[in-house]
């Protein structure tokens, strides 16, 4: 059976492995830019961008709204709320092991006194 939720993680992650991919999520993220907005700060052709723009638009990433000539995109913020969650996990774990490092430090610190 195929687990929903990693086939997700997976596209999420793929799409913001690439650091264009990355910039364009951080440009939408303050606010809805088109096609074109999207494009300016890259020195590549737009078909380029629009293939960039369609693996976000497919990992859930970004929408598109279309009026008549005008391709808007936005942040789809809840698509982050996935990753992020799966992130927190290792978050957690590694303040557990910050806290312990934190212990160690102190009780060293102690003893040097």
């Amino acid at each position: 059976m195929v687990n929903h939720d990693e086939e997700k993680l997976d596209h999420i992650f793929h799409a913001l492995a690439d650091p264009t991919r990355r910039a364009m999520v951080r440009m939408i993220a303050t606010q809805e830019h088109t096609v074109s907005e999207l494009a300016e700060p890259f020195d590549m052709s737009l078909a380029a961008v629009s293939k960039h723009i369609k693996v976000l638009e497919q990992a859930g990433l970004l929408q598109k709204t279309i009026k008549g000539r005008t391709h808007s995109c936005r942040l789809d913020a809840q698509t982050l709320l996935l990753a992020t969650q799966w992130l927190n996990v290792y978050e957690r774990y590694w303040s557990a092991r910050f806290d312990l490092l934190e212990r160690e430090l102190k009780l060293d610190e102690e003893k040097k006194h």
